[in-house]
């Protein structure tokens, strides 16, 4: 399951604050490519070590494919983004970056669509191996 909310206590604050002064300054309906590289000279100003066109190689049953599949950018070695620059994100969406997560062993990433008016309603936060029922049972001990 991929969880779909934007959390501000997780450590992603400064990535997130560097996705909405790329869109602030450029707006909506570029070319990813376009809000790519100003992202990676925005992460770089912030001291956010990121990498963009990050190949990551598909595997079945452990053995190679002999294909890469390309990560967007990929910050600290951890987060994964997955850029759009699209009229509504669609559940195709979503499943890429969660395979990109599988497949590069990685548990957090964000989809962000550039091409929103309101850039809030574009940012997509998703987990790898995310347990919807560790929220349930969280809420019935809470309360």
């Amino acid at each position: 399951m991929a969880e779909q909310k934007t959390y501000r206590n997780d450590g992603t604050r400064p990535i997130l604050d560097s996705i909405y002064e790329v869109y602030r300054l450029l707006g909506p309906g570029l070319l990813e490519s376009v809000y790519e590289k100003a992202l990676m000279i925005e992460f770089a100003s912030r001291g956010i070590h990121a990498q963009r066109q990050v190949p990551i190689r598909a595997t079945y049953k452990g053995r190679d494919l002999g294909m890469d599949f390309i990560i967007d950018i990929l910050i600290e070695d951890s987060i994964v983004l997955e850029l759009k620059s699209v009229e509504e994100l669609h559940p195709v969406h979503y499943k890429q970056l969660l395979t990109y997560l599988k497949l590069a062993d990685k548990r957090l990433g964000f989809i962000v669509n550039f091409n929103e008016h309101i850039l809030k309603n574009g940012i997509k936060r998703v987990v790898n191996n995310f347990d919807e029922s560790s929220i349930e049972q969280n809420k019935h001990f809470a309360s």
